[in-house]
């Protein structure tokens, strides 16, 4: 992409569990195309792996460059899930390889929960929880990153999609058991999505996309809940958990903002209700305001600001890293 009176190019990258979404454009203009793939980038012993990425991006790029007429990019901003504890290969070799490969001159690496943030809430302080299989909150008073959970389905991500699933499974078993704290509803939902409980173990454990089965599982606890105690309790752990992330990274002063973004909160009242008693007992100083976009749209903020030079995020390299070649 060259530079035009109207600004310079820009790539915009969200690398997340569904798969990889690019988008191109010139910044003043936003967007002019988008690419994506349904395939998510690879994680082995060196973390998120580069080369993969590169395998998906640069063909999805250099077709977005066909179709718009725009090539080499001025800036490019790569949101990946996992880049905080899972990055230092793309650190260490995507910059170069994007510079190499697309004339980019400035990179920005960032968690995929930054881009979250930012596209929900843009530059401004606050926390953002970003919630679906699983659950991370991030903060920041704009001179440093919070972050809270995102610790995966078997440490934490407590009120994600996965963790409401698994507590209603648990439910649905104990009622198969006969022990208390059972909910018939939740029982013969999992038997009509998964058949005979006995058989849900060999079912489940074997799977690789574990965290993805239990959390297909919330939409039904999610149904339950205006009629199933038990199945309305869960929500409201689910709540409280959420609000405690929330509050963890959130500015205690200022004028915070706290939005929600991602999946697990298309389920509805029966989560956003309870959620929005525990935020507003937890923080009543930060209103909580609807997510000015997703991810992607974080990628292309970023990434314009990158490009006409007005980027004012904190910077942390496990974060938010930025390399100028």
């Amino acid at each position: 992409m060259s530079r035009t009176a109207a600004g310079a190019g820009f790539l915009a990258v969200d690398s997340g569990a569904s798969g990889l979404r690019v988008t191109v454009g010139v910044a003043g203009r936003g967007p002019t195309a988008q690419r994506e793939s349904r395939e998510p980038v690879r994680t082995g012993a060196r973390g998120i792996d580069p080369g993969h990425l590169l395998e998906q991006l640069l063909p999805m790029v250099r077709a977005l460059s066909a179709e718009t007429g725009v090539t080499e990019p001025a800036a490019a901003a790569v949101g990946a899930a996992g880049f905080a504890t899972l990055g230092d290969a793309l650190r260490a070799e995507l910059p170069g390889a994007l510079a190499r490969e697309l004339g980019v001159r400035s990179v920005v690496l960032a968690a995929d929960a930054v881009t979250a943030y930012v596209g929900a809430l843009g530059p401004h302080p606050g926390a953002v929880v970003a919630g679906g299989t699983g659950l991370i909150a991030v903060g920041t008073d704009l001179t440093g990153w919070r972050r809270a959970d995102g610790w995966g389905h078997l440490l934490g991500d407590c009120g994600s999609g996965a963790w409401i699933g698994r507590a209603g499974l648990e439910a649905a078993l104990r009622a198969h058991d006969g022990r208390d704290g059972g909910s018939a509803a939740l029982r013969a939902c999992a038997e009509e999505q998964f058949g005979p409980l006995p058989g849900l173990p060999a079912l489940l454990y074997p799977r690789s996309d574990r965290p993805a089965v239990l959390a297909s599982f919330a939409p039904h606890v999610a149904a339950c809940a205006e009629r199933d105690t038990v199945a309305a309790g869960i929500l409201r752990v689910a709540a409280r958990d959420i609000a405690d992330s929330a509050a963890a990274v959130c500015p205690a002063s200022g004028s915070p903002r706290v939005a929600l973004t991602g999946g697990l909160f298309r389920m509805g009242d029966p989560l956003l209700r309870p959620l929005g008693q525990e935020l507003a007992k937890r923080l009543p100083h930060a209103p909580r305001v609807p997510a000015q976009g997703d991810p992607l749209h974080g990628a292309v903020r970023i990434a314009t600001d990158l490009a006409t030079g007005r980027l004012t995020l904190p910077s942390d390299e496990k974060m938010v890293y930025l390399v100028t070649l």
